[in-house]
């Protein structure tokens, strides 16, 4: 078996170029390619930041401030291991918002550019 490119017999039809840089260069510069980049940033950063902050501040409360992690809730849960399990929820929780920001917003912008760019406009 070789792994050489066999050219087109006559009739056949050539397989469609791809995309050139000053194309790829076009399509970045364009408003629709902002405003995809945008919206996702506009999601992406503050959710980022904030999960950031909440998890640092998990871990600053669990090496100074040993005495209200410790604060016993109910049986054996304290406060530490509800901030625990808290952090695993809100990572699922971040990961469903932002599929359902990509699926609504950041998808349908991304195909319309796509398409474009598969046109040739």
């Amino acid at each position: 078996m070789t792994t050489e490119a066999v050219p087109p017999q006559a009739g056949e039809a050539k397989p469609p170029a791809g995309p050139t840089a000053e194309e790829f260069g076009r399509v970045q510069q364009s408003p629709e390619f902002t405003e995809l980049r945008r919206s996702y940033r506009s999601f992406a950063f503050p959710l980022t930041v904030a999960f950031i902050a909440w998890y640092l501040l998990y871990v600053l409360l669990s090496n100074y401030a040993g005495g209200f992690m410790g604060t016993r809730l109910f049986g054996n849960i304290n406060v530490a291991l509800v901030f625990g399990l808290a952090q695993f929820a809100t990572t699922f929780l971040i990961a469903w918002l932002y599929s359902r920001h990509a699926a609504r917003r950041l998808d349908p912008m991304a195909a319309a550019i796509k398409a474009r760019m598969e046109a040739g406009e």
